[in-house]
């Protein structure tokens, strides 16, 4: 099974896809492991997700498909190769006969059914979306496209200023006789505050429409969104190094300016006091509770594995 951080940290670089399912438009991001995996989906209007590990996994199977004796390693491989294609947004499964359903309950969660073929006989299967919280819309929508705005605002800041100093360059050459070869290459000076005003004219109406978002997050809006995800969870990881390598460090020298000052005092008692034994240490709530929980964790019994029987009864 797949840690739970390394599943949220991959699904998080994954880029939002366009994808279509009986003609409804969704945007979608999914991650696939070995025997979990975990989807989000949205229409913009609100965002379904799901995340399943190895015992759920089974239990649906089995209630879905009732002659179903098997191992998830030995039907998983199949639902990531037929669900694969339709959620990536390339289209249709490679396999013909498999058929795809989108459900959106009156609880609000979404149910997206798939009906394949395994081995021969009709697989079932069933992603139960339910609501994200606030957290993971945050997460995954808004914190990523507010990173990609500015980082485009500042493109076209560049980009602004660099056609700026063209427009001086191209006056200079003018002004010393230089003429175009053809008269079709002549552009007219460039004003960035009279541009924005008839770029905003032309693009609001057809951006701000619905079909517009769900279908156009291209391929370098894609390549952008990765970007930001992944240089956010590099800087997340650094810090996170940081705090384990120096778990103690503003306690540690709050405790040797409280030593130096008593040193200065010449109060030696007091000195003795703050340099205690670690033994005392583990007498304390914090500590005893940590003791109990990592022996509570070794403590944890594994599940035996039942000699399959094939993939049906």
């Amino acid at each position: 099974m797949e840690p739970n951080g390394l599943s949220r940290d991959v699904l998080l670089e994954r880029p939002w896809l366009p994808v279509s399912i009986n003609g409804c438009r969704l945007l979608a991001k999914s991650w696939f492991g070995e025997t979990s995996c975990s989807i989000l989906l949205t229409d913009l209007q609100c965002v379904w997700e799901e995340t399943m590990h190895s015992a759920a996994i089974q239990k649906r199977a089995q209630e879905l498909n009732k002659r179903l004796q098997a191992p998830v390693q030995a039907f998983f491989a199949h639902l990531c190769e037929v669900i694969g294609p339709i959620l990536s947004g390339s289209g249709q499964p490679h396999e013909g006969d498999a058929h795809f359903s989108l459900m959106r309950l009156d609880s609000a969660d979404m149910v997206l059914r798939l009906k394949s073929k395994l081995a021969g006989l009709p697989f079932y299967w069933e992603f139960r979306c339910t609501p994200a919280p606030i957290a993971v819309v945050c997460l995954h929508l808004v914190r990523p496209l507010l990173s990609m705005s500015h980082v485009l605002h500042q493109q076209v800041e560049q980009l602004e200023g660099l056609l700026v100093r063209k427009d001086a360059e191209i006056q200079d050459y003018k002004e010393n006789g230089a003429t175009l070869s053809r008269a079709r290459l002549q552009t007219e000076h460039f004003e960035p505050h009279t541009y924005r005003g008839r770029f905003l004219a032309k693009t609001l109406p057809v951006v701000c429409s619905d079909l517009h978002g769900l279908q156009n997050f291209s391929n370098n809006l894609q390549d952008l969104y990765a970007a930001v995800a992944a240089h956010a969870n590099a800087r997340k990881r650094k810090l996170s190094d940081q705090d384990r390598q120096d778990p103690d460090l503003t306690p540690s020298t709050g405790a040797e300016a409280g030593v130096a000052a008593v040193a200065e005092a010449g109060d030696q008692k007091q000195t003795s006091q703050v340099e205690e034994p670690r033994d005392k240490m583990a007498d304390t709530p914090a500590v005893q509770q940590l003791v109990t929980c990592s022996r509570a964790e070794r403590g944890s019994s594994k599940t035996k594995k039942k000699k399959g029987l094939g993939l049906f009864r």
